[in-house]
């Protein structure tokens, strides 16, 4: 019997820009790697869902980065940031910190999926509070939020953990965040879990 090759599962989506937007060219290079009958996964966390043959993964990561598609793996990863629609400019609404944070921690392996958010301004489009790291852009810093949960009976909203941070700062004290889940967290131990477990108080004195 004809042994049929694995699919690969990819998490797409269209970059860190004005909104969670794709164009014509992204649309029509995304189906020429559907057959008929395949579908596309659209997900609350700005992605679509698609699979390719694992053969082809890399070459069709080529492909879609050529028209500014972004690609990350699916499952105990760090998704790629959530976003507002930065609706009052790229500098103002802090657009290339964004850009950066999700460049320096996406697609890291956690011990299960770990989801960052950013949101522009106090308003909150990008609804950082309920998720596992969120980042507020306040005048002209940055606040940090840890263990948001936005489903089932336990969701809460994340606490408050740094005010004020620069750019540097922020991007240093996430990173150190996203290291102490991974050599503490027990596998498939949701963050919000981590973080009530490991202690916030613990958390705040690993990091500063």
């Amino acid at each position: 019997m004809e042994q049929t090759e694995k699919k690969v599962k990819l998490a797409v989506n269209g970059g860190i820009s004005f909104g969670a937007k794709l164009n014509a060219k992204q649309l029509v290079t995304i189906a020429e790697y559907m057959n008929d009958g395949d579908e596309l996964e659209l997900t609350t966390f700005q992605q679509l869902y698609i699979e390719v043959l694992e053969s082809e993964v890399e070459w069709v990561k080529e492909k879609f980065a050529e028209v500014g598609l972004a690609c990350y793996p699916v499952g105990s990863f760090v998704k790629s940031l959530r976003t507002c629609n930065f609706c009052k400019g790229a500098e103002e609404e802090g657009m290339p910190v964004a850009i950066e944070l999700n460049k320096r921690i996406a697609g890291k392996q956690v011990p299960f999926t770990l989801r960052p958010a950013y949101t522009g301004c106090p308003v909150g489009c990008g609804e950082p509070l309920v998720n596992d790291i969120g980042v507020m852009k306040v005048k002209d810093g940055y606040d940090l939020y840890i263990g948001g949960k936005a489903k089932g009976k336990d969701a809460r909203t994340g606490t408050l953990l740094m005010e004020q941070l620069t750019p540097e700062q922020l991007y240093e004290v996430v990173d150190k965040i996203i290291t102490i889940y991974i050599e503490h967290g027990k596998r498939r131990e949701q963050f919000s879990k981590f973080v009530t477990r490991f202690g916030l108080e613990n958390i705040r004195e690993s990091v500063i």
